[in-house]
């Protein structure tokens, strides 16, 4: 078993362990660590607890040290000087005419590289561009190319459910979502009901999925569409609630009654 700390560089981004040595660390606190990028300004998430050695990454590097207000500083200057280099940046794309988008900018903490995020289409010669922003900023230079899912992770928006984007709030890896997973739970195919702002399937598909599927397998429920029987009379199934377990039935007099699954035989007589 081996101490570990969780610490986040971003927000909402991956939790990554670090040692915390004789350091004496609480959630919420910031703190200085060595990675392999260099020294990083990161938060602690996740206070001191016990992990596997499986669950580590090796090497599993030290904290170096407890942020002071200097570092707070050095970080908010970095922080203003990303926004200087975003400007810059998209001038010198303009000026090469190259047909990718920037979506963010950032600094190491100890200024060491700098690294910009963008889209394209495709493949990208960009050295030339690499060049003449080595020669502003002087320093190690990455153009990193990102998909649409990370670029509404670092962009943020609103869903359509009316809250921020999951992404972008607390969701630190994104977790494959398919069309699977809107089958099994009735929801519309249509690509518009169910993708995100991204263009991708919603990731909220993926949060209730497992519960649907245990339900799918402990029972059997006849297609909607088909006709049954219930104790208020033959009907035809025209929706199923997975949540709540039960059944919407159409009498024929026209109206809707809601039946547990328990209830409902098909009017061929197999029970269900």
């Amino acid at each position: 078993m081996f101490t570990v700390v969780g610490i986040r560089f971003k927000k909402a981004g991956k939790i990554y362990y670090f040692d915390p040595g004789v350091l004496t660390l609480i959630s919420g606190e910031h703190v200085i660590v060595e990675t392999a990028r260099g020294l990083e300004y990161g938060e602690v998430v996740i206070g001191p607890r016990e992990v596997e050695e499986a669950d580590i990454v090796a090497p599993l590097k030290p904290v170096h040290r407890k942020a002071t207000l200097v570092d707070q500083e050095k970080v908010k200057d970095n922080q203003a000087k990303e926004k200087e280099a975003f400007k810059l940046c998209e001038q010198k794309i303009q000026t090469h005419g190259l047909p990718m988008n920037l979506v963010d900018v950032e600094y190491t903490f100890d200024v060491n590289k700098i690294i910009f995020y963008f889209t394209a289409e495709g493949r990208i010669d960009f050295r030339e561009l690499v060049k003449d922003l080595a020669a502003v900023f002087r320093t190690r230079i990455e153009l990193r190319q990102i998909g649409v899912r990370d670029e509404a992770k670092m962009v943020g928006g609103i869903g359509c459910c009316g809250r921020s984007l999951c992404c972008s709030t607390f969701l630190g890896d994104f977790e494959p979502v398919s069309i699977r997973m809107a089958k099994e739970q009735n929801l519309s195919l249509n690509p518009t009901k169910i993708s995100g702002i991204c263009g991708r399937l919603m990731c909220c598909l993926k949060y209730e999925n497992d519960c649907y599927g245990s339900c799918c397998k402990k029972v059997s429920v006849p297609n909607i569409g088909r006709e049954v029987v219930t104790t208020e009379g033959e009907g035809k199934l025209v929706a199923v609630n997975q949540a709540k377990k039960t059944a919407t039935i159409k009498l024929a007099e026209g109206r809707t009654v809601d039946i547990p699954w328990e209830e409902l035989v098909e009017k061929d007589g197999n029970g269900q």
